[in-house]
């Protein structure tokens, strides 16, 4: 395989067009008036895409003679298609007619960074997403954009998947989609594990890097990510898309949707199945979901009603490999068995395991989580000047993890002793679920005024409610005692109240772009009840912040630019930080400054974007390297703390058949006056306190400094493409003491993609494609946890744990639209 695309790359470079040209198109209305920021495509071979200027203008260079389609849209106007033939410099002027509002890109026009906004983002297109949706989630479509980690605790890349931007976990990532909040409200997480598939109804995707514009939902403290479902299509459509690959995995969707009736009404569905057996042992996975909507479009008005729902039952894998099983160092598996509380029969698996070892091995120890969400979203666009968008959405959850205990204590879960004649016995094997049942409600709204082509305001925000009840139960025990089936042995009531505004303004003098971003937030959070650890938690926090943002951007010329941004942040503790706090301290909120600065240059056959950041945190919330028993990091406040660094992101069309991208991250993540607390035992295993260790300056645990990615694709012809993507991160280290002992190696990994399209047997589109992942089978790992502990001649024993990723793998699929 490497010696054939070593041999597409050569054919590729020896291609050579003979006639280069110009062509320039002017976009208006049906009144002449010029639209800027309308997307005009041009595509004969590859697919080149830019947005006019403020004059309504696009212009793309070095084109060879030949036929070419151009496609013109623009929110709240028709489409244009149209096919030119190329023989020399040409200008070309389209006109668009006022159509049915397109309603989904309105939804996220107020949170998304416009084309040349002073802020770091990169945009994942329709077509992009496509070539590499074949059942991996949506984490995965992310990987080749700057800054980004990736992995998954099944090793494949189905079920529950991680990722990091910047170095910071998905609890500072806030998503949205069509504007609504997608994380969990009390972890902050985002867990495309409960909407799988979710990717097949996206239509784009937009990476905010930093703090990024203001949204709706969570601060952002390492990136954003504005979802954007479907467009509307105006044709009816049915499509029939499967995937079949390694691990037995497999991704079922079926697609369909009316088009436009009357010109006014669609709808559409979706139904998805992705299962997968997992690449480490047990780490199955079994997901459903369905997706639904239906709506009016007018030419002012629109009302959209959105219902789709997710459930998931996966096998739990966040325990991890022991290090001795992935280093080969299996002098020190005796001594991991002993550290992990292993019996014999469990110590003996371990001693014959290998690098995908699973430490559960009950037949039911998964994770049972469906989600439901149900949105209604409406849009009037009440002049060319002003429209006004606003949504109500309504998410429902409930499941538990099953968990199997051995000779587990009996007064855990409110159980007396049983007493066998002269016998007490004090523990009995179990089998407990923890449950968490919740709703999620609220409205969003944005008004944007665009009094002339040099001005735009914005005014938006949201109040969102979460409610969530936290139990447990014991299903079943060898010694039931006095437990009755249904009782709780622990329960929990969480509650908290979000609310939010935001105002924007962007003007445009002359070369210069100014924009003002200011966002008021304020929450209430209370926790009421007994924890499986914790009893009698009686938690609030009343939280009020002021998240100011202001750039501008010089625009050079008409393809190139510079900005620099200001953005000030504050950000709220997580629900394990209250909870399982190491320090036994109530947690404060994040604060952080982000500056970024950067340039920007996009020509027909060469787009590149340089950026520097600086990310400088107060009371940052950072790992510790130790987790919580459902694979939860434990995170604790430091005083001061920064990530800066320098992004690049650049594409090539060397050709029109070969295309070269590439990214490139260089950072330093550091804790400046780090004091680390090792607790130490003597010789009998008491229990003599903690000590505390000082570090000058030391680097973040899980974050790396380095990370690269390449991307070669070569298409032959026009419905045939190669790609050869590969991805590099340095080392990333378990804990914050930067010791090379307790850390992850750097890794290089190749994927080779194919895909052919074609028509037959009067189908509008058939797609096959073949992914095969990690072509040369590295053995790596993209996140771990760490944990041990001091003697008293200051001694220090840990243990490490990693989530190894799959070696070489396929994924093969065929997609059929109708």
């Amino acid at each position: 395989m490497i010696k054939v695309s070593i041999s597409a790359l050569l054919v590729a470079l020896s291609f050579t067009t003979y006639a280069q040209h110009r062509l320039s198109l002017e976009v208006v209305n049906d009144r002449n008036q010029k639209l800027p920021n309308a997307s005009v495509s041009v595509s004969k071979v590859k697919r080149l895409v830019q947005q006019t200027n403020a004059e309504g203008q696009a212009q793309f260079n070095d084109l060879g003679s030949g036929s070419y389609q151009v496609h013109v849209s623009y929110v709240g106007y028709g489409t244009q298609d149209t096919t030119l033939r190329l023989t020399s410099n040409q200008f070309v002027r389209i006109q668009l007619r006022e159509a049915s509002l397109r309603a989904e890109e309105v939804l996220v026009s107020a949170t998304r960074a416009r084309s040349n906004a002073s802020t770091s983002f990169s945009n994942i297109d329709k077509q992009t997403i496509e070539k590499v949706n074949m059942g991996r989630d949506i984490p995965y479509l992310l990987d080749q954009t700057p800054s980004v980690v990736i992995g998954s605790d099944a090793g494949n890349g189905i079920g529950y998947t991680n990722m990091t931007i910047r170095g910071s976990s998905n609890e500072r990532i806030n998503v949205t989609l069509d504007g609504i909040p997608l994380n969990d409200a009390e972890s902050m997480g985002s867990f495309f594990v409960n909407i799988p598939d979710f990717a097949s109804s996206v239509d784009n995707i937009q990476v905010q890097r930093g703090i990024g514009t203001s949204t709706n939902g969570a601060g952002a403290f390492g990136a954003s990510l504005n979802i954007q479902t479907d467009a509307l299509q105006e044709k009816p459509y049915a499509e029939l898309n499967n995937s079949y690959g390694s691990y037995n995995s497999w991704k079922n969707t079926v697609k369909a949707g009316t088009g436009l009736i009357n010109n006014r009404y669609a709808f559409n569905a979706r139904l998805s199945r992705v299962a997968s057996d997992g690449y480490i042992d047990r780490a199955s996975s079994d997901l459903k979901s369905f997706y639904v909507d239906g709506g009016f479009y007018g030419k002012k008005q629109s009302l959209k009603a959105t219902l789709f729902s997710g459930k998931e039952k996966t096998y739990q894998a966040w325990y991890g490999t022991p290090e001795p099983l992935i280093k080969g160092d299996r002098g020190r598996l005796a001594d991991y068995a002993v550290g992990m509380e292993l019996s014999s029969s469990e110590t003996d698996r371990l001693l014959n395991a290998d690098r995908k070892y699973n430490y559960y091995t009950y037949d039911n120890q998964t994770d049972n989580y469906t989600q439901t969400h149900a949105r209604i979203h409406y849009n009037n666009q009440v002049s060319d000047q002003f429209n006004f968008s606003g949504a109500l959405h309504y998410t429902r959850g409930a499941g538990y993890y099953e968990e199997y205990r051995a000779d587990d204590k009996l007064s855990k879960y409110g159980m007396a002793p049983v007493i066998f004649g002269t016998d007490t016995t004090k523990t009995s094997d179990l089998i407990r679920r923890r449950w968490l049942d919740n709703h999620f409600y609220g409205a969003t709204y944005a008004f944007n005024y665009t009094p002339s082509n040099d001005l735009k305001l914005t005014l938006g925000g949201a109040f969102n409610q979460y409610t969530g009840d936290h139990y447990g139960e014991v299903i079943w025990s060898r010694f039931a005692s006095n437990s009755e089936l249904g009782d709780r042995y622990y329960e929990n009531n969480a509650k908290k109240n979000d609310f939010n505004i935001y105002g924007k303004v962007n003007y445009t003098l002359d070369k210069w772009l100014f924009n003002v971003d200011l966002q008021y937030r304020t929450l209430h959070y209370k926790i009421d009840g007994n924890d499986d650890k914790i009893k009698n938690m009686n938690i609030h926090d009343d939280l009020s912040f002021f998240n100011p943002k202001a750039g501008l951007t010089y625009l050079i010329n008409a393809q190139s630019n510079a900005y620099l941004s200001y953005a000030y942040a504050s950000k709220e503790p997580v629900r394990k930080d209250y909870v399982e706090n190491p320090l036994n301290a109530f947690p404060t909120p994040e604060r952080m400054q982000n500056i970024e600065a950067g340039y920007r240059l996009r020509t027909t056959s060469f787009n590149v974007g340089a950026n520097a950041y600086a990310m400088l945190y107060k009371d940052q919330l950072i790992p510790t390297g130790a987790i919580n028993d459902v694979g939860g990091t434990i995170r604790q406040n430091v005083p001061d703390s920064y990530r800066v660094g320098i992004e690049l992101d650049a594409a090539w069309n060397i050709t029109e058949q070969f295309t070269w991208r590439a990214t490139a991250a260089f950072s330093q993540n550091k804790i400046k006056n780090f004091k680390e607390y090792v607790p130490v035992y003597d010789e009998d295993w008491n229990d003599l306190g903690l000590k505390e260790i000082e570090y000058k300056k030391t680097n973040i645990a899980l974050s790396a400094a380095t990370i690269l990615s390449n991307e070669f694709a070569y298409r032959p012809i026009q419905n045939l493409e190669f790609s050869l993507r590969t991805k590099y991160v340095s080392r990333m280290y378990l804990d914050n003491t930067s010791s090379r002992e307790r850390s992850i190696d750097p890794f290089l990994v190749n994927d080779l993609n194919a895909r052919y399209s074609f028509a037959a047997l009067g189908l509008k589109n058939v797609d096959l494609m073949v992914s095969v992942n990690n072509i040369l089978g590295e053995k790596y790992e993209t996140s771990g946890y760490t944990w041990g502990s001091m003697n008293t001649t200051g001694e220090r024993t840990f243990y490490n744990f990693y989530t190894p990723q799959a070696t070489a793998n396929y994924m093969m699929g065929i997609n059929i639209r109708f």
